[in-house]
């Protein structure tokens, strides 16, 4: 799927607000190179349009500060559109495996089964193994992706996140995830 300059725009605006949360500079960094190559790609002309669009339609609001500058920021509206956008275009980067494995387990309860579902089909979309019911093994580096499904969810409460060196059965998971 194809970002739309919208997406663009509310996703840089979201960025600044990371910004403000980034805990450590390798963040902060991070943040600002993602956001500087998006930026370098919308077209102005294009751009001053879909700021008017999203004023319009309430995904943004303009703010004045006491020196007569406007300054936008996104509603609730806004950041809602956005998260849904990053949750569907979510996907974990694989790179050179640590030996390590990351184990997602939950224990949701039957009145949330609607959350238990859909966090097990986005886990295997993703890529995971499904160990047993509730574990799901990864082999790369995804705590930040499975923060934000976590978030995204509302299943902080019920589901943890760990990271193992040593699993008795490894050589099916290697198998299963072409490592050597």
């Amino acid at each position: 799927m194809k970002q739309s300059t919208r997406d663009k725009i509310l996703l840089l605006l979201l960025s600044g607000l990371a910004l403000g949360f980034a805990y450590s500079p390798n963040r902060y960094r991070r943040i600002l190179q993602v956001t500087g190559k998006e930026w370098r790609k919308i077209d102005e002309k294009e751009l001053k349009s879909e700021i008017r669009s999203c004023y319009r339609s309430k995904l943004i609001k303009e703010k004045e500060s006491a020196d007569g500058s406007i300054t936008y920021v996104l509603t609730e509206k806004g950041k809602m559109r956005i998260l849904t956008f990053n949750f569907t275009e979510l996907k974990i980067k694989q790179k050179v495996w640590d030996g390590k494995w990351r184990a997602v387990i939950f224990d949701i309860p039957e009145k949330l089964r609607w959350g238990r579902d859909s966090l097990r089909r986005k886990l295997k979309e993703l890529g995971f193994h499904e160990f047993q019911k509730s574990v799901f093994v990864f082999p790369y580096d995804c705590k930040d992706e499975i923060d934000f499904i976590i978030e995204y969810y509302n299943m902080r409460k019920h589901v943890r996140f760990g990271v193992f060196d040593y699993v008795d059965n490894s050589a099916h998971l290697k198998e299963f995830f072409n490592l050597k």
